[in-house]
């Protein structure tokens, strides 16, 4: 009789999307709005979830996509009403704390890292060693600032004042996110928003967190011993990929392992 009557003593299902790696522009990186936007919509969408869970590992990356893709959770969750949690695995640092902040609540493991409020742009400067291979750099621009930042020429200080006002217009607004979805339970430590990381308890001190505990437990917590959990992810393609995007992917994961080691993981 059950299965004609599905609303009989119907399970409370929530939703589980995994956000996990760099957060970047275009199809092949890890986390971007046009690869796990069908995602979070699917997920908002399938089989009315009481909730949403948020299952975050990510050392930051894009602040746009960063941007993107917190946006999207909020506004199905406004649409439609559903509560979200951010559960943090070992780190939601930078942007994947932007991530985090989308959720209602944020519950970390002891050890996860958290923070990171800051912004960072880093590269190199090869223009010596051109010089001392004998190399000679050409360059036309129409437009005085086109070559701004060319990594093959001598820094120029009225370069780095535009690139760190950038920066700190970018770090404005991530600054605002955080107080805008956190408010008062922000603590008042005046490095919270300096680019200094925390473990998960001094992050639940400073407001950045609201507690420990991890997913599985938290939701039988708030929806009962029976809830059921329904997952989803972004789908790798089945074929191996050759030539030039392994070449891509290869470079994509060395810079991965490196923000991952920035916080010790």
């Amino acid at each position: 009789m059950k299965h004609l009557i599905p609303f009989l003593n119907r399970r409370p299902t929530v939703a589980v999307i995994r956000l996990a790696g760099m957060i970047g522009a275009g199809p092949r990186a890890p986390l971007s709005d046009e690869t796990i936007g069908p995602v979070i919509d699917k997920a908002f969408a399938r089989g009315k979830p009481v909730a949403v869970a948020l299952v975050i590992n990510s050392p930051g990356g894009s602040p746009v996509q960063s941007s993107l893709i917190a946006a999207r959770i909020r506004r199905l969750a406004e649409e439609k009403k559903i509560p979200v949690h951010a559960f943090v695995e070992d780190v939601a640092a930078s942007g994947g704390y932007w991530l985090a902040v989308a959720a209602d609540d944020i519950w970390v493991d002891a050890s996860s890292v958290l923070g990171s409020i800051g912004v960072i742009s880093a590269g190199f400067g090869a223009n010596e060693f051109l010089t001392r291979q004998g190399i000679e750099r050409r360059i036309y621009t129409a437009g005085k600032s086109k070559s701004t930042l060319d990594p093959f020429m001598p820094e120029k200080p009225e370069d780095v004042t535009r690139l760190k006002g950038i920066l700190e217009e970018i770090h404005a607004a991530f600054i605002t996110h955080v107080k805008s979805r956190r408010g008062a339970r922000l603590g008042d430590n005046p490095d919270l928003f300096t680019g200094e990381f925390w473990l998960g308890a001094r992050s639940v001190e400073l407001g950045l967190a609201d507690g420990i505990g991890h997913m599985l437990p938290k939701l039988k917590e708030l929806y009962g011993d029976k809830v059921q959990l329904a997952r989803y992810g972004r789908k790798r393609g089945f074929f191996p990929r050759f030539g030039a995007a392994i070449a891509e992917d290869a470079l994509s994961a060395v810079e991965e392992r490196a923000s991952f080691a920035r916080f010790g993981l």
